[in-house]
């Protein structure tokens, strides 16, 4: 990258710590490019949905993290313009399949990189595998990509660790730490020398993916730890495994004292309503959650959202059980909504119901309503209409990645009842859930004027 175009993405960076500007041109890829980004002496940076960060020691390259299969030969050609010299370790952060998929280019050449990462990262990577039915399913819903097929093989780790192990290349030393947080299989590296911190997903530029409905147990009580650990460090730079990098000690600090007070406050009033008593329902709709961390550009709930954190932390504190003894050994939800259409006086009824809801604007009542209806009469095609119009405006009211996926599915859903179709089809009427399909993952809002199934 030149040097105009490397100044180009610093003043970006600026822009974007002080809410001047988004992190979608990053996240899409405009800055990626065939050459790392300079950040400072010895270390190089690849910004792409999934970043990469690479160390010079002197006596080798240090990868941290591999991005995903998209960007693996980009990566490899951006590495080999920064030095030619072999790369001698690839650090994994986490085993998640966008920070993992780009090491095949490297392992193809004379010298074959030792890849290292949390004794946790094998048994994910073994999970993977076995489940990868579901996680295919789940990942289409989410991105909406219903052509998505989860992988099956993966590059192992060559050496694991279990609480920290310090790694020396040429010149510079790698501590790596174990931090449960996002996963249960993190890894931060802290480079002393250069004072530069390697954050992982424990940092993505994003209210904490700490809450992910259709994944795996979070920690965020873990997680707000490790961030305070983190600070302690007196990092100069961070380089965090989504978004932007953050440069200056003030800055650094800043940012990982706000988002361990956000899940701080989170994990407090969890405990204390749980503490009283409260059903699940109350504990949801009884966390305050801090604004005024909301607002901040690094803390905006465009991927997670801290509801979901909540509930999170009922499942990790106090299991399936939500205190609603009518869930504890429920009937058939069919048979539930069949017999409350029944009482409302059919199916049709609870769905009209449900269209002047959204109408008057109470789209959770709304939605409760048109998937009763739904569940009531699967075929009915005005039913099937009227929820396919409540959660395409959901889906185009939320602020995360996580709800709006999950909404515009179902709207899918629905409308391929109404039309006659199928969900893909749905689900690529409008131009952005095509750029969706294709496989395009961003993380936050983008302008969709053209909401699939109204």
């Amino acid at each position: 990258m030149t040097e105009h175009n490397s100044r180009t993405y610093i003043d970006y960076a600026d822009r974007v710590w002080r809410g001047e500007e988004s992190l979608l041109p990053h996240l899409t890829g405009a800055f990626t490019s065939e050459e790392l980004i300079p950040v400072r002496d010895r270390i190089g940076f690849f910004p792409a949905f999934a970043n990469v960060a690479v160390f010079d020691s002197g006596a080798g390259l240090v990868l941290v993290d591999s991005g995903d299969l998209r960007t693996a030969g980009l990566l490899h050609t951006a590495v080999r313009a920064f030095s030619p010299d072999p790369v001698r370790a690839v650090v994994y952060t986490h085993g998640h399949v966008d920070h993992v998929f780009g090491v095949a280019p490297f392992d193809a050449e004379p010298v074959r990189p030792e890849v290292i990462a949390h004794e946790a990262v094998a048994a994910r990577f073994d999970r993977y595998v076995e489940t990868s039915g579901y996680n295919s399913w789940i990942n289409r819903r989410q991105f909406g990509v219903p052509g998505l097929d989860w992988p099956t093989e993966y590059r192992y780790p060559d050496t694991t660790y279990r609480d920290r192990l310090t790694v020396r290349h040429g010149e510079l030393t790698f501590e790596l730490i174990h931090a449960r947080g996002e996963t249960d299989d993190h890894t931060y590296v802290w480079v002393p020398e250069l004072k530069t911190l390697c954050t992982g997903d424990l940092f993505i530029w994003n209210s904490p993916n700490a809450g992910n409905p259709q994944k795996v147990q979070r920690y965020p009580e873990e997680w707000a730890r490790a961030l305070r650990a983190m600070g302690e460090l007196g990092a100069e730079v961070l380089l965090p495994g989504h978004g932007i990098p953050i440069v200056g000690a003030d800055r650094v600090a800043q940012a990982l004292d706000d988002t361990a007070t956000l899940l701080e406050s989170l994990c407090s009033q969890t405990r204390d309503l749980m503490n009283a008593g409260l059903r699940l329902d109350a504990v949801i709709h009884g966390v305050k959650v801090p604004e005024e961390l909301l607002a901040k550009p690094y803390l905006h709930p465009a991927y997670d959202e801290p509801e979901f954190v909540v509930r999170n932390l009922w499942r990790l504190w106090g299991g399936w059980y939500d205190q609603n003894p009518a869930h504890l050994k429920p009937a058939p939800e069919a048979a539930v909504a069949a017999e409350l259409a029944d009482a409302a006086g059919g199916a049709l009824a609870l769905a009209e119901r449900a269209a002047r809801l959204l109408h008057e604007g109470d789209l959770r009542l709304a939605s409760h309503l048109a998937e009763t209806a739904a569940l009531a009469a699967p075929e009915d095609v005005e039913v099937a209409r009227i929820r396919a119009r409540v959660y395409g405006t959901r889906a185009g009211r939320e602020t995360s990645t996580m709800a709006r996926g999950v909404f515009h599915w179902a709207a899918a859903e629905s409308a391929a009842v109404a039309e006659g179709t199928d969900v893909t089809t749905e689900l690529t009427r409008s131009a952005a859930g095509r750029e969706r399909a294709a496989g395009t993952i961003s993380v936050g809002v983008v302008a969709d004027e053209d909401l699939c199934c109204g």
